[in-house]
């Protein structure tokens, strides 16, 4: 990321851009941040990975925006909560056919900001229609009052409700900039709430045109609001402000976001990272297992929470397995093209190559040994990578613990079931994790014993993430809370019990304390008698 001095003219007509991105339509996207308030800041420009050029520039937002956004949020959410839930849903509705709609141009904009191949960026398309149209179904459902048994029954009538938040703050990372931008949002806006999120500066563009799409489906304004820039200090001042945090990002930066929220005692959900698991059992389909395990590893370039990054394979099918494995990974398709004739794009940044080259050096020059890849491509991009195999990890090099974000997946043999486990169970997080077996009542008593939030059986991550109905989340240093299913939408909610008291309150009037506490015993004895719960 650059800001707008470090270029006297910005370069923002590549050939990577997309046609329908007109000045006037930028200007509009540009109109959707929160800025202007406090002291002036340049625009921040973000490089293409395509052709580190500048894509276009967008207003930054300071401190002092981030206040009055949430502060807005706050008048705002009073009138969105009061609206019946059934036109909440129906906002929400029309986002979903207004996206599968126009998919092409977010399809364009996720591509050309984060450089990823045409089919990667649609995954997003399809998980956030899913979203919308799962929680636009079932919110009522999930968020519905409950009926609960009072202290004396038929005298008292107890309630449990759902009370929105209030303003929700959302800080969301560059690797997928529409599915973590924009899924937590849906849940967090149905149950309720206002929402202010920070766009990453590498993937504002995505946000702003999502931002677009919601307020011409019906949201009002200023229940959704986006603020630009550096999580220092934009997130850190959101979290200051915001009723309750949402976090996708880095371990390191949750525990900053989760001591931070801890002081103003807000409920915080954080999805941090992953050092992904797959296990191989002896009896696996090992032409499946192959075909999961490169879909698993290199989605989005490796730069996934949930990519798989150390497989496990059992020593009767290993060299099967590795053979295979080492061609399917050389057969992928690199480069970079707005449709889909590439498989694999480049990674998002300079940096991001250098922390992936890095950890592929550090493990050569302690023995590890490259089946295939290894190797930065300039010749196909100026941030390709290929997609690279290791063998021979081993717990001195930084790849074999340190999650690499990146195409590099190290293979190691086992011999026993019991000895898998202990494997995938290494390192501090539990994040995902997959096992192959023609025997899913096997792996399905494997997958309890493994630390992670999600265990995918002949699968390698897409089962559980896709199923919307289901939570996902962390174990470990890998996060707090779930997203999707019940708590999904549940989290952005305080219970609140609501009690009525019919006849008489409870409780002994004066001086008849003794004959109180007698009646009362009385009622215990008789209710444990007839199995009142």
């Amino acid at each position: 990321m650059t800001t707008r001095e470090d270029h006297a003219e910005p370069v923002t007509g590549s050939v990577f851009r997309p046609e329908w991105l007109t000045e006037p339509v930028l200007d509009d996207l540009r109109a959707r941040v929160c800025s202007g308030a406090g002291e002036p800041s340049p625009d921040v420009v973000a490089l293409a990975p395509y052709d580190l050029l500048p894509t276009a520039s967008v207003p930054s937002s300071s401190v002092l925006d981030v206040t009055e956004a949430v502060s807005r949020g706050r008048v705002a959410q009073r009138s969105w909560a009061g609206l019946a839930l059934s036109r909440r849903c129906q906002v929400v509705i029309a986002f979903h056919d207004l996206l599968v709609e126009r998919q092409d141009q977010v399809l364009d904009l996720i591509q050309w900001e984060t450089g990823k191949s045409r089919f990667h960026a649609w995954q997003e398309i399809a998980q956030v229609a899913t979203i919308a149209r799962h929680y636009a179904r079932r919110a009522r459902r999930y968020l519905a009052d409950n009926r609960v048994r009072g202290m004396v029954p038929l005298l008292t009538k107890v309630t449990e409700v759902r009370v929105p938040k209030g303003v929700v703050g959302i800080i969301s990372p560059w690797n997928y900039p529409l599915y973590l931008g924009v899924g937590d949002v849906l849940p967090a806006l149905l149950a309720g709430n206002a929402v202010v999120s920070k766009a990453d500066p590498q993937t504002s563009l995505t946000m702003l045109w999502t931002h677009a799409l919601l307020a011409e489906a019906g949201l009002p304004a200023d229940v959704w609001q986006i603020v630009v820039g550096e999580g220092v200090p934009v997130g850190t001042a959101l979290v200051e402000e915001a009723d309750f945090v949402c976090f996708t990002g880095s371990t390191a930066t949750g525990r900053t976001v989760a001591e931070q929220a801890g002081r103003r005692l807000v409920g915080a959900s954080l999805e941090l990272g992953g050092k992904n698991p797959l296990i191989v059992r002896a009896d696996a389909d090992v032409d499946k297992a192959v075909a999961g395990a490169v879909a698993a590893a290199y989605a989005n370039t490796g730069q996934m929470c949930i990519s798989i990054e150390r497989i496990y394979v059992h020593e009767s099918v290993y060299e099967s397995f590795r053979d295979g494995f080492v061609a399917a990974t050389s057969e992928q398709r690199i480069g970079q093209a707005l449709d889909f004739s590439v498989e694999l794009g480049p990674l998002i940044s300079q940096r991001q190559l250098d922390a992936v080259t890095a950890h592929v050096e550090d493990a050569v020059a302690h023995g590890a040994t490259v089946l295939t890849g290894g190797k930065v491509r300039p010749d196909l991009g100026p941030l390709c990578f290929e997609p690279t195999v290791l063998e021979g990890v081993t717990p001195e090099m930084r790849v074999y613990a340190e999650e690499t974000f990146g195409p590099v997946v190290a293979l190691y043999p086992f011999r026993t079931d019991e000895e898998a486990i202990a494997l995938a169970n290494e390192g501090c997080y539990g994040l995902s994790a997959s096992i192959w077996s023609r025997d899913t009542s096997a792996a399905a008593r494997m997958a309890p014993q493994i630390r992670a939030g999600s265990v995918n059986v002949n699968d390698g991550a897409a089962a559980a993430a896709g199923s919307i109905e289901a939570g996902m989340g962390g174990m470990g240093e890998s996060g707090l809370g779930r997203r999707h299913g019940a708590e999904g939408i549940r989290k952005f909610t305080e219970s609140q019990t609501v009690a009525i008291q019919r006849v008489i309150p409870l409780g002994a009037a004066p001086g008849k304390a003794e004959s109180f506490v007698e009646s009362t015993n009385k009622q215990l004895t008789l209710m444990r008698k007839i199995g009142v719960r």
